[in-house]
């Protein structure tokens, strides 16, 4: 039995679809359903219903997937316990050079088991990326509760206040949410980010705050410029990803009390590599900065 036929059905049984499945493999379909018709000949039993419509998995196709993740993820074990080196595929979080720098140093350190490949992706492609299978894990801000994704929470950043240089309050040493809120809020757009659009607003919410809202923000640069010449309006954005932007038009003023938004690490919940690597990034990534 070859560890390649497991993994093309596992593929397969996530994907439900021949197709899908030999795309995200990056190999023809007629391979992909050769590995697994020879995988049901050896093991004497059908694991798949394949109709022109559907594809779904038997009772023992069933059975046979958790016991093929098991041998996947323990063949990878083996492999890392011989200094084999596992590509880490991480989709990146705009801001977050210094963590990453940090972060990377700190996986360096646990052993030479890997090589890494950052990927810059807007964070709902990124989830989409993770979920092909084309990634093995993805950073984000803010919460993330979708199906087949496993979610920890690796670190906390302070939200600052973003006004221009001509706002009333820019001398300001410190701000309260409250004082900023009779102007003009602008938020991460929710479509190109959700997870850090609902953070900054559940973190207005839970301090009794509910400003106006105003046209949905696009990057952290293009969201300087435009509150930098509204004297008018104001952002919240991560202090991490502050940093990596800078405008002379523009006041960064901390919050008391300071509001919070934290840092995901996000793996799939089937993911066949050892549950060890994800932990080491929690870890290496947690405290970091």
């Amino acid at each position: 039995m070859e560890l390649r036929a497991l993994r093309y059905f596992v593929t397969v049984a996530e994907e439900l679809h021949f197709g899908r499945a030999a795309e995200r493999l990056s190999i023809a379909q007629p391979a992909v359903s050769q590995q697994v018709a020879r995988l049901e000949r050896e093991l004497g039993v059908r694991l798949l219903d394949r109709s022109p419509r559907h594809v779904r998995l038997t009772d023992a196709g069933r059975r046979v997937l958790d016991a093929a993740r098991e041998t996947l993820t323990s063949a990878d074990r083996v492999r890392i316990a011989a200094g084999r080196v596992i590509t880490l595929r991480i989709g990146m979080a705009p801001g977050l050079t210094r963590r990453l720098e940090a972060g990377v140093e700190a996986l360096r350190s646990s052993g030479p088991w890997f090589d890494l490949a950052l990927v810059d992706l807007p964070v709902t492609a990124r989830l989409r990326a993770l979920r092909r299978g084309d990634l093995d894990i993805a950073l984000a801000r803010g919460e993330v509760g979708e199906p087949g994704l496993r979610v920890r929470t690796a670190w906390t950043e302070p939200l600052h206040a973003v006004v221009s240089v001509r706002h009333p309050l820019a001398e300001r040493e410190v701000l309260t949410p409250r004082e900023l809120a009779g102007s003009l809020l602008r938020l991460p757009s929710r479509r190109c980010d959700p997870p850090l659009h609902d953070a900054v607003r559940g973190a207005l919410g839970r301090a009794g705050v509910r400003p106006a809202v105003g046209r949905p923000m696009n990057t952290t640069q293009t969201t300087l410029v435009e509150v930098g010449a509204d004297a008018r309006s104001w952002a919240l954005l991560p202090e991490e990803q502050l940093t990596e932007a800078s405008s002379t038009r523009v006041r960064v003023i901390p919050l008391d009390p300071p509001l919070t938004v934290t840092g995901q690490v996000i793996t799939r919940v089937d993911d066949g590599r050892p549950r060890e690597c994800a932990d080491l990034v929690v870890e290496a990534f947690r405290h970091t900065a």
